[in-house]
């Protein structure tokens, strides 16, 4: 793979790479303590080291900087060395284990494109998706959780929050506090702006009642995106975004048993008479429609990349099988059969990835990507599925067992046909840009 020039001297790139390279980084299943941060402490992932070389080399999508390269080795390590062993455990109880949480933050994954000086990696917004995706392929629960952190909850803070907002919840969203993204309502599902939860002001406050339904990492967090109307005539145009403290007296009503993604804590939130100060609107009042309908769009390619990471997680599992299985004298892999699934599968999870890199690229590049991150999370999502089920269905009754992490993987999978727009709403959102595009 091709690496561009950054701005980092030849003796440190050799001594970055080395080092994430080595065996002896650390201990296998032991924490890893060793951070962005930490490796290049006096330099920041900025503009000038995600920038790609637009002259007479053309560069294909796998093409990454060396800021991305090392971003992936050192997270793909993370995930096996501290994730891969909780995996079993945090999926059986339900719940996310805290040290994978603090590892998290130590490694400085949950202030990705934060900027360095609020206490962030300052890497682009392609080093969150890869981050996403090296998680998603141990375990898309810790993939689902990093993601809504940094692609809603920390991105809504740098677009729309005022300094105030940024100088003290950044540098905390970065270190060491959990946030969540609470849009979602009984009555507002795909119809997201017909939500009911009320925001009344009250002096130099706003006092919030209502109920948020299905918000990931709310079990865990301490800061919460709540979106509610201060004006239920005006429709859509009263819907405001707040910034909540979970001691604030967020009180969470009922966390959901689910299918998959058993660990990432999924919850109804309960408001009553909350009282949230002034200065903790973020962005305009009445404008937080405009703010869900952004992050949300991007948040799409974070969840394709959950959802390319996962197949190739569940492909990466079963493909060893197939030359370890016997039957009839000759591996399962090599009969022509066999052969053909795998390979259809592979060109899958590729055309899936590359969907999802060129939706990524575009976005860094500010140019438009709506109709390509609903390309990518809606066909990441069926590629997902067909993966997984795949690979249970190869590796026979052992694939239909708790003992092996394919399973897992197929129950996981189901969610990226659902959250953060459904595959019907992606192919909406396709066939109304499409129509526009051709119609003019």
């Amino acid at each position: 793979m091709m690496l561009l020039r950054s701005t980092i001297s030849l003796s440190t790139r050799r001594h970055l790479l080395t080092a994430l390279r080595s065996s002896t980084l650390q201990p296998r299943h032991q924490p890893l303590a060793l951070s962005i941060r930490q490796l290049v402490p006096s330099r920041s992932f900025g503009a000038t080291a995600i920038a790609r070389d637009n002259g007479d080399v053309k560069q294909s999508l796998h093409t990454l900087t060396e800021d991305e390269e090392m971003m992936r080795e050192m997270v793909s390590r993370f995930a096996r060395d501290v994730v891969l062993p909780k995996v079993s455990e945090m999926d059986e109880s339900e719940n996310m284990d805290p040290s994978v949480i603090r590892g998290l933050f130590e490694t400085g994954l949950m202030g990705i494109e934060t900027p360095a000086d609020l206490g962030g990696s300052e890497a682009s917004f392609l080093s969150a998706i890869l981050v996403i995706e090296e998680l998603a392929k141990i375990d898309p629960s810790v993939s689902v959780l990093c993601d809504v952190h940094n692609t809603l909850v920390n991105t809504v803070f740098r677009q729309y929050g005022s300094d105030h907002l940024k100088q003290k919840y950044l540098p905390l969203l970065a270190t060491e506090k959990l946030g969540c993204f609470c849009l979602s309502e009984a009555v507002s599902g795909s119809d997201a702006f017909a939500l009911q939860t009320h925001a009344e002001l009250d002096g130099d406050h706003y006092v919030l009642n209502g109920s948020k339904m299905w918000i990931t990492n709310s079990d865990e967090a301490d800061v919460f995106l709540v979106f509610a109307t201060v004006d239920p005539s005006k429709g859509y145009k009263g819907i405001t975004c707040f910034v909540v403290d979970r001691d604030m007296g967020i009180a969470i009503a009922k966390k959901e048993k689910k299918l998959g993604i058993r660990a990432s804590s999924t919850c109804q939130l309960s408001f009553d008479n909350v009282r949230v100060p002034v200065e903790n609107v973020l962005g305009d009042v009445g404008k937080g429609y405009k703010i869900a309908i952004e992050i949300l769009n991007e948040g799409r390619i974070g969840i394709a990349a959950q959802m390319v990471g996962l197949a190739q997680g569940a492909f990466d599992a079963v493909l060893p099988y197939l030359f370890q299985r016997k039957q009839f004298g000759s591996f399962i892999g090599d009969f022509q059969g066999m052969q053909y699934q795998y390979a259809q599968i592979a060109v899958d999870i590729e055309a899936a990835r590359l969907l999802t890199y060129n939706a990524a690229r575009l976005k860094e590049e500010g140019k438009p990507f709506v109709k390509e991150a609903a390309m990518a999370k809606l066909y990441a999502s069926q590629v997902a599925e067909r993966a997984s089920s795949r690979a249970v269905e190869w590796m026979g009754g052992l694939g239909f067992t708790r003992d092996l992490p394919v399973e897992k993987f197929y129950r996981d999978c189901k969610i990226g046909a659902i959250y953060e727009g459904t595959s019907n709403i992606q192919l909406q959102t396709i066939a109304k840009l499409l129509a526009k595009e051709y119609k003019d």
